[in-house]
């Protein structure tokens, strides 16, 4: 091999003292502006108020789950264009809310977490689509349990879930049970019975807390063939259509006409991807936990959460699948951290960071944590992040997120479940002064 001439040498190693400056600087500038927006959006979330909610369901609930479906669209679906001084200077990030169901004790209770510059228009539009219902301020209730640790008082294991397929793909839904058609109430197949059946079978001393935090859909998707552009959740969805129905297309009359046979056991995928893609979507995630005082815990009552969400699984559409749990399952993945890692002190403090991020509603607009340790490989991320899970959200449209989060009708007969047992009627215009 000839040896490089020496002015061409010097040459290159000149243009290497060049470009090394300028991507050490390009570098250190991204670095610094997604510190500075870190920075800015956890300063504005900090000035936002909170206040817990609890709804007290009426005592005969004779809508359909569409009716909180409409209070999700009008009360819930927060979405704007921020500008630049908004955005980037002050931080502006838009609205959360926490929907929850929640045992404690056996008595079951749903709750929603929502700012405070939010709560009229909640209220108004909750009594708009369920007038007899009762809506009061309460205190958190996972500020009972103040930590979980070898010395409190308390077990607690927790996991969050997933969808099992693409977010293109529906789960089951209330229509799908028939509950779209109003049946009479002996005829009725709620999806959320077995739910709060399995809250309200709970003892003295047990807890179980169920979370549903949501805003608006903002995922954003690379459009492959271009370097800059994205797309959303819609979009994605048609695409996923595309790559069903591509293997069956046929082009007619010199690429004029295209048809499509479609196999009648896909048909049922494109039905459901198109129908979820007709109605608002939120960003979701989804946490439970089994809560207990360690002389009350009870194993089979952990297995049971687990499995809360199987009757909106669909083979061929989508389902709920566990994941990040308390158990440290998830380091089972590989056998150094698994060997290694795993222990009663790592289960520990795993439950103790669910706890928190339980308690913070916590899924958007995360700790910093989260973005530095995406950058560090293993093996030293289980030391300088250890026992640590990445959060996972996904979209729901507005007719899944009623089907994982309604009143139950009358037919379920739950003494903990607590109602209005009175009518409220205003009085009649006509009485005297």
């Amino acid at each position: 091999m000839a040896d490089i001439p020496v002015d061409i040498a010097v040459f290159l190693f000149n243009i290497v003292l060049w470009i090394l400056p300028l991507i050490g600087t390009i570098f250190l500038a991204v670095v610094a502006w997604k510190l500075w927006i870190h920075y800015v959006q956890q300063n504005f979330i900090s000035g936002i108020d909170f206040v817990l909610l609890e709804i007290v369901p009426p005592r005969d609930v004779l809508r359909s789950p569409k009716a909180m479906e409409l209070f999700f669209t009008n009360a819930l679906y927060h979405k704007s264009t921020k500008g630049g001084i908004e955005e980037f200077w002050q931080g502006a990030v838009w609205f959360w809310f926490s929907l929850e169901i929640v045992s404690i004790d056996g008595q079951v209770h749903f709750y929603i977490r929502t700012p405070t510059r939010i709560r009229g228009l909640i209220e108004t539009q909750m009594y708009a689509q369920y007038p007899q219902a009762q809506i009061k301020e309460v205190d958190d209730y996972t500020l009972a349990v103040d930590e979980i640790s070898d010395n409190s008082k308390y077990n607690l294991w927790g996991c969050e879930f997933w969808l099992d397929k693409p977010e293109a793909y529906p789960i089951k839904t209330y229509v799908d049970f028939g509950l779209d058609k109003d049946p009479k109430e002996e005829f009725k197949v709620d999806p959320i019975a077995p739910i709060i059946e399995l809250f309200g079978s709970l003892k003295k001393g047990e807890q179980m807390w169920l979370q549903f935090v949501i805003t608006p859909a903002r995922k954003k998707y690379h459009t492959i063939g271009t370097w800059f552009k994205n797309h959303d959740w819609v979009a994605e969805s048609r695409l996923e259509v595309r790559k069903i129905l591509k293997p069956y297309m046929a082009v007619k009359d010199e690429g004029k006409r295209i048809e499509v046979r479609v196999p009648s056991y896909l048909e049922g995928q494109v039905e459901g991807i198109n129908s979820k893609i007709t109605k608002l979507g939120f960003d979701c995630g989804i946490r439970a936990c089994y809560v207990a005082k360690k002389e009350s815990y009870d194993l089979s009552n952990r297995r049971n959460l687990r499995l809360i969400f199987r009757q909106y699984a669909t083979p061929s559409l989508n389902c709920l699948e566990r994941h990040n749990s308390t158990q440290a399952d998830a380091f089972t993945a590989n056998f150094f951290e698994s060997f290694f890692l795993i222990s009663q002190k790592t289960i520990t403090r795993l439950s103790n960071r669910m706890l928190e991020e339980y308690r913070e509603r916590a899924f958007f607009y995360t700790p910093l944590r989260h973005k530095l340790s995406s950058f560090i490989p293993w093996p030293l991320s289980p030391y300088i992040f250890p026992k640590y899970f990445h959060h996972n959200t996904f979209v729901l449209n507005t007719e899944e997120i009623a089907t994982l989060w309604h009143f139950p009708g009358q037919i379920l007969k739950v003494p903990t479940l607590e109602r209005i047992e009175s009518k409220e009627a205003s009085p009649p215009p006509n009485l005297p002064i």
